[in-house]
């Protein structure tokens, strides 16, 4: 079972490192050890990135969903593969709320609507370095005359868009081509639960 140590947390000092588009704070803290006692003082660097809103469109007319495909600089600085495919996601912006977020953003991101929208999770996406949260999502969409290149290009945004059949994207997930994290959740969460969550989906267009 957890143990809560999450009250016998000492911050000594918090200073803003590095404020640029994202920004880093930088702690002095002592924390309650697990056998008793606290730690000496540790000098901690958080990444304060903003939190984030991503959702996964699913069309189970057609057992297909939605992918996009854009570069990403951390991916390129790692060495990887630039040009990812991941969920729809945008920062959530103060006064938001995170499902309004991913209906707008799947509108600027992928050009589609959202026909219904259900939380899968929250979670934290890099919890020892980085303060960013993710709210998932999956919504209920319509993919027909879904594609082309989409993004806000006063914020350098080339997004490619993919309708693909949930087969398919199954298929690249196991083969290791789906590699960031919000996707590969939202795409083991679809798997356990795609059969209820369509027929709920078709109960519903049929109602």
């Amino acid at each position: 079972m957890k143990t809560d140590l999450s009250k016998n947390i000492t911050v000594l000092e918090k200073e803003r490192a590095f404020d640029g588009y994202f920004k880093v704070d930088r702690y002095r803290l002592r924390h309650a050890l697990h056998r008793g006692g606290e730690t000496e003082t540790l000098h901690r660097e958080v990444l304060e990135r903003g939190h984030i809103a991503a959702v996964l469109p699913v069309d189970p007319q057609r057992d297909a969903l939605v992918l996009i495909e854009q570069f990403r600089p951390g991916a390129y600085a790692a060495g990887w593969d630039a040009w990812l495919l991941e969920c729809v996601a945008g920062i959530i912006e103060a006064g938001e709320e995170s499902d309004s977020v991913a209906v707008r953003e799947a509108r600027e991101e992928a050009g589609c609507e959202l026909l219904d929208i259900r939380m899968v999770t929250r979670f934290l996406s890099s919890p020892g370095a980085s303060s960013e949260t993710v709210a998932l999502f999956v919504a209920h969409v319509d993919s027909r005359n879904l594609g082309g290149v989409h993004g806000l290009p006063h914020e350098g945004e080339d997004i490619k868009v993919h309708v693909v059949s949930i087969e398919e994207a199954m298929r690249l997930l196991n083969a290791g081509r789906i590699v960031n994290a919000k996707t590969i959740i939202a795409l083991q969460w679809l798997q356990l639960h795609y059969t209820e969550l369509k027929q709920d989906w078709l109960d519903v267009a049929d109602s």
